[in-house]
């Protein structure tokens, strides 16, 4: 999978967010980008939608996450702490 980056500290995720949907849930892959589609319910305000991100995700996989690149871009490259890339996508469903 292109948006998936094995490092020695986990996975690097590379996704694509859309902020202010009605509730937040992947949207699939974006082909185009290279980039796992998110959509986010928390508005792109003060913080809001990038800890959004992390609590989604942290919830999701039980591990931390990090958003290691793009704070203030819709495109982020987040890291699955201690993750492989296999476990990840498992845990995706895609």
């Amino acid at each position: 999978m292109k948006f998936l980056k094995e490092t020695r500290d986990g996975t690097i995720i590379l996704i694509h967010v859309q902020p202010k949907a009605k509730k937040s849930s992947i949207e699939g892959v974006d082909e185009w980008r290279g980039r796992l589609k998110v959509k986010i319910k928390a508005p792109p305000v003060e913080g809001r939608a990038n800890k959004e991100v992390v609590r989604f995700f942290s919830k999701l996989f039980g591990a931390e996450v990090a958003i290691v690149r793009g704070d203030t871009s819709r495109e982020k490259d987040l890291l699955v702490k201690g993750l492989s890339a296999e476990e990840v996508l498992k845990k995706l469903e895609l």
